[in-house]
């Protein structure tokens, strides 16, 4: 197979760049595409140091740090990406990379970590958080934002399969485009993060600071329980809001390296999570230490964490984001004591190694590449009068 693999954008190593370097882990030959690639030298070893082809929207004015206001010309730039000469097609979209034209001898599989979220059931909170819910500049970003709705449901037709992050996002997928899609959970590097048995007496949570991640709700709960210590690792917009209604039982360490973020969750006693993730990396992060998780029961963390009802459960769940909520599930873990174990919070992080990920990821195009040959070297017979 000649495989092309097509990236939304390359500027930063995050969620969806840890999946395309398993990819290229996979097949280390591939070529690789991308609406921009503003990767720093140092840092394009997880592509292998691979020159990227890339889009008119390179060269345009302030991209490199204002890339994301050219949105409405995506759609238009992977379009013009001339991938004739592949077998192959793999993209890796939470944006527009599925849209790219393949022709019917060609497979064409998506990786799809979400359909476009800003324009479809996230709209609102995206526009309401950007401020563009009302004025002029609200209804051009609507009317701009169902324009791309209209060109995503298009494109999802030139896909030949679908791999979903999650269940969650099966079912989005379904929603959006009505296709089936095959789960291949995304890699988290377990292997960075050792078990550890022994905890001590606080909790952790561990996110950047906006809205969505609901750390004011979690450093609130805590706040209104001052015989338990809660520990607060990161950064963000809202830092300043949520570390003046913390109590003093709340420590906020803000932003810290990797190491100091492993030792707490390593000692942690329990880690916090209040989001609505689409998958959810953090809360198994702290199970390869061997760390329970008290979660927020919707989205991906239904997959990744095992509840009380369990028989090797790994963390409780909470189904409202609310204080009260948080409150009532940590007093559900603290009466669970010893029911969870480290060594099973560890051995359910292990479903998610990259290894895993690379099985399953192969597995799945290999199969989906046997089937299309099958298909387009089937010979038609026709009988003519």
């Amino acid at each position: 197979m000649k495989i092309a693999i097509v990236h939304d954008w390359l500027t930063v190593y995050a969620g969806a760049e840890r999946v395309l370097e398993q990819m290229l882990a996979c097949y280390p030959d591939a070529d690789l595409f991308s609406t921009v690639d503003f990767l720093p030298d140092g840092q394009r070893g997880f592509i292998l140091d691979k020159p990227v082809a890339t889009s008119f929207i390179q060269h345009l004015p302030f991209a490199k740090s204002r890339y994301r206001n050219y949105l409405p010309l995506m759609p238009l730039a992977v379009e013009q990406f001339d991938l004739s000469g592949y077998d192959v097609v793999i993209s890796s979209s939470h944006a527009v990379a599925k849209g790219v034209l393949t022709g019917p001898d060609q497979l064409h599989l998506c990786m799809c970590y979400s359909p476009i979220r800003y324009a479809w059931d996230l709209q609102h909170q995206y526009l309401k958080e950007s401020g563009l819910d009302r004025g002029f500049k609200g209804w051009l970003a609507k009317w701009l934002l169902h324009k791309i709705r209209i060109w995503d449901a298009r494109t999802a037709n030139g896909v030949d399969g679908f791999m979903a992050i999650s269940a969650f996002i099966a079912r989005r997928i379904w929603k959006v485009y009505r296709r089936e899609s095959s789960i291949v959970y995304p890699p988290v590097d377990v292997h960075a993060f050792e078990l550890r048995e022994e905890k001590e007496d606080f909790y952790l949570t561990a996110s950047r600071m906006v809205p969505y991640k609901k750390i004011d709700l979690i450093v609130e709960a805590f706040s209104g329980m001052p015989d338990k210590r809660l520990v607060v690792i990161g950064d963000g917009p809202d830092f300043d809001k949520i570390k003046a209604e913390a109590g003093g039982n709340v420590v906020l360490l803000g932003y810290q390296s990797h190491a100091v973020l492993k030792d707490h969750l390593q000692r942690a006693r329990g880690f916090v999570f209040a989001a609505e993730e689409d998958f959810g990396i953090a809360p198994l992060e702290a199970q390869a230490c061997g760390t329970p998780v008290i979660a927020f029961g919707k989205g991906g963390a239904l997959e990744t964490i095992r509840g009380l009802d369990d028989e090797l459960p790994t963390g409780v769940f909470f189904f409202e984001q609310s204080v009260e909520a948080i409150r009532d599930a940590v007093s559900r873990f603290e009466q669970a004591g010893q029911q969870i174990l480290p060594v099973s919070c560890r051995e359910n992080a292990m479903r998610f190694s990259p290894e895993c990920f690379r099985q399953a990821f192969g597995t799945f195009v290999e199969d989906a590449w046997k089937a299309f040959q099958a298909r387009t070297n089937r010979k038609v017979e026709c009988s003519l009068p």
